[in-house]
């Protein structure tokens, strides 16, 4: 069952590197000497999507790891 889990684990770190990645953020170095007064922006259509999926990648890669604690 260890074995399991780890394995999924693993699997659910390369998709949340991956939706990290993908995630396109204005906060770079080139957002730092932009003209861009807007400090609150909403999330639309496939950003916002992707938001989301992090999200439940990271808290189902927190229960799996919580799992793996319990059933080692």
């Amino acid at each position: 069952m260890s074995t399991y889990l780890n394995i999924v684990q693993i699997l659910i770190s390369v998709v949340l590197i991956v939706v990290v990645l993908l995630q396109t953020r204005g906060a770079g170095f080139s957002a730092t000497f932009s003209s861009d007064t807007s400090i609150y922006r909403t999330r639309r259509g496939v950003e916002r999507t992707l938001f989301n999926v992090t999200i439940g990648l990271a808290v189902l890669f927190i229960l799996v790891s919580i799992a793996s604690v319990i059933f080692a």
